[in-house]
Formats: C-alpha cells, structure tokens, sequence
C-alpha cells in the first residue's frame, strides 16, 4: 500500500535525503506535448517563405475521409478542414534551428524567474483547495502542477495564437513529419466533434500544442478531464479540467506520490565527471563516490537508484534525478526542462534558491561555433563523428577525452578553457 504523506513530506527541503523506491520504467508517449519539444528535432533551416503546395487541397480530402473512418463526423470533418489555411510561418518554425544555443544559466533564468516563483505562490495559495483534490487523486503535489502551468503558459496568461487546425493541417500535408502531424489534426477534429471547443478559439502553438497545459490534440484525447462537471473537457477556459488534466497525464507515466523529482547535490574534489549521465547508481554507491547533499550530509543509505545530471559543467550545480525526474521528461525530453520544472516546484513551495548557481559566463556557442569545436577535436585526434554543429553524446565524449589529456577537469562541457585550448573563438564573444 502506497503511503499517504503531507504536502510537507512530499516536499520536504530538510537535510535528510527522502526515501525513494527502486527505479521502474515509465511509460513514453510520443513526441508529447509543447511546440518548444516539436521545435527541438527540427533539422534544417530555411531562409525563404514556403509557397503551399499543390497537393494541399488532395492532402486534405484524404485526411477527411480518414478522419471519417476513424469516427469523426462527416460534417465536422468537411466544415473545418474547408476553413484551414496553410500557414507559411508554420513551416518555417518547424525548419528554424536555433542560430545560438541556450546556456543553462539563461534558460534557468528565464523560467524561474522571481516573478514567475512568486506568481506560482500565488497561484498555489489560491487554488488550494482544487490543487489538493488534484494532488489526492492523481499523486501528483500541487507546487509540481502549478510549476508545469507556469512554464507552459506562465499560469494561463499566454496559450498561443496560431489556429490549431490549420497549423496541423500545415504540418499534416508536409512530406517532413506529415504522418504524425496528420494524427494530431485527427486527433483536433474528434475534440471538436465531442464539443470541447469551438474551431474558431481552438488556438494554441505553431506545433498544435493547446490550453493552460499545453497538450498535444492526441494527449488531450487521452488524458483531459472534465473535472468541473460541466460536461466539456475545456483546457482553455477551466482551470479545474486543465489541473486534473495534468495530472493524470503525470499519473499516467508513472509519478511517484511519495517522492519528489531529485535534488541539488555536491561533488567532491577530483569527481570523475564521466559518471554524469552514464546511468543511475544508487545513494550508497553516489555515498561512496563522496556525493553529498548541499549541507555536506551523506545521502540516504538505500538501495535507491539516482542519475547524476551537470547541466553546466563542473562549475554548475549538480543534480541526482529520481524517477519521477524521467517522468517530467515525459512531458517535454528536456534535462533543461525537467531541471526547471523540479526547481520551480521547489521555490513555490518554499524551498530557497540553488546552492551553487550555474555560471553566468558560460559561452553561447552557435552552430557555426559548434560546427568548428567539432572539426578541431577530430584534427587532434579525438573523434567527435561528423560535424553536425550538435553537442551530442560523441562530441562530448570526444571533449572528455581531450580534457583529460590536457590536464582539465573532464566534464565534456564546452566551457571557456575547453575553447580557448581549441583555439575556437565563440561568435557571440
């Protein structure tokens, strides 16, 4: 039997580690919900505005026949697909990459923010009471539900303004992901035949993405609630649908009522940084590495398994992540993003700011700059692949093993020591 625990014991900021239960697998769902996650595999950039293409209208009478067999109405089917537009700017989000990466500190900053931890207060105090009939149902606490709400639409104020159906119906008829995105739009028609919403305030992302939370058309289908009885499952206008909604997506991967997502830890001297993001140990094993809380406390001695995450290299903070840190990576498969949303959980909850915050020199390195730190590993001997101007797990392998060779700490970060040993100058420098 599951213990039941307060909202103090589940967010517990002692000292003392929280007990965890051993790691389990978590149920993954697809690309899932929000345009920043659709925006992360985008491959190519382009720098012309794309003309609709002359299969659009056949493309859009063969979604509505499938969307027909699949059990949507013939007149919705034909009344929405006969108003979309394809939309130009759609495409090129979906194209667009990211002339300059993100540093963590910026990305840190930028979501939890003093506004946005004080907002989320509020935010907790008035919605209490439906916070904690979400929380008694589903598991999930109440400051984790307020903290993915700010960060999808910053509690509401903001849910994007593209035109659900013709943003699907754009990326539906594009040879790139057409097949996914042609579900999607099913998926936005069977929530307009059930009534949810009208297809004129169906707005959300670039990417489809709908409502206080931001769910993906195919989510919504599976896991929105009408939790205020009024017989619509409304993420836009209901505030009760859109919390209970969240948290059953949550429940659904596999939240952990009892435990909270991980916790900011401290590494010792001469910590051998390959360890970082190499598989999950447990506290006795991170105990014997010398791994300890922020109060210089050894960790729980329990068979629990923990991943250690050093967003930011050895001059950040780091973090071991639990299971239900695999689970916020559910929502969004962002270590940024699960990193963000455990914080921001623990600041309106009253925990204080990080011990060792990330640095705020950190090089923003864009593709180009990348591109370049590639080509010099693999002109020294350290094999980073093929330049692609992204730092995966090969090139920061490659920036490990040349570290080490050249005396620096081997975290594989590309921080400042790293590029000057390279000779490569950041174009944003």
């Amino acid at each position: 039997m599951v213990k039941t625990l307060n909202n103090r014991q589940r967010m517990s900021f002692t000292p003392k580690p929280q007990r965890l239960r051993p790691s389990r697998t978590i149920t993954r769902l697809g690309l899932a919900t929000a345009g920043l996650l659709i925006a992360s595999v985008a491959t190519a950039e382009i720098s012309v505005v794309p003309e609709k293409p002359e299969t659009f209208g056949q493309c859009l009478q063969d979604i509505e026949q499938r969307a027909v067999a699949e059990g949507v109405s013939p007149e919705t089917a034909r009344n929405v697909l006969a108003s979309v537009e394809f939309l130009p700017r759609v495409i090129e989000l979906d194209r667009r990459q990211p002339e300059f990466t993100t540093t963590f500190a910026d990305y840190l900053g930028r979501r939890v923010s003093e506004t946005r931890i004080g907002k989320g207060r509020e935010m907790l105090a008035e919605h209490r009471e439906l916070l904690n009939r979400v929380s008694d149902q589903t598991g999930v606490p109440p400051a984790y539900l307020v903290a993915f709400w700010g960060l999808e639409t910053n509690y509401g104020s903001y849910f994007g303004k593209m035109p659900v159906p013709s943003a699907l119906a754009t990326l539906a008829c594009d040879e790139r992901r057409g097949r996914y995105f042609s579900g999607e739009l099913i998926s936005a028609l069977k929530i307009l035949d059930e009534g949810a919403i009208e297809p004129e305030r169906m707005e959300g992302s670039w990417a489809g993405a709908m409502g206080h939370v931001q769910f993906m058309p195919s989510v919504f289908l599976q896991h929105a609630t009408d939790a205020d009885d009024d017989g619509r499952r409304d993420l836009w206008g209901s505030i009760p649908d859109a919390m209970m909604s969240a948290g059953r997506f949550l429940q659904s991967m596999g939240w952990d009522p009892d435990y909270r997502w991980g916790r900011e830890v401290v590494l010792p001297d001469n910590f051998d940084y390959a360890l970082a993001g190499q598989g999950r140990r447990s506290l006795s094993q991170w105990n014997e590495l010398g791994v300890t809380d922020v109060y210089g406390q050894p960790l729980a001695d329990e068979p629990i398994d923990a991943k250690l995450v050093v967003p930011a290299g050895h001059r950040g903070p780091a973090f071991l992540a639990y299971d239900n840190f695999r689970v916020i990576m559910g929502w969004n498969r962002s270590e940024y993003y699960a990193i963000a949303v455990g914080h921001l959980a623990d600041r309106i909850a009253g925990a204080g700011a990080l011990s060792n915050p990330p640095p705020e020199d950190a090089p923003t390195l864009s593709r180009d700059d990348v591109l370049k730190l590639q080509a010099a590993l693999n002109e020294r001997g350290f094999e980073a692949g093929n330049p692609d101007g992204i730092i995966g797990p090969n090139t920061r392998s490659a920036i490990r093993r040349y570290q080490s060779s050249v005396g620096l700490i081997a975290d594989g970060f590309p921080g400042p020591e790293l590029l000057d040993s390279l000779g490569v100058t950041p174009s944003s420098s």
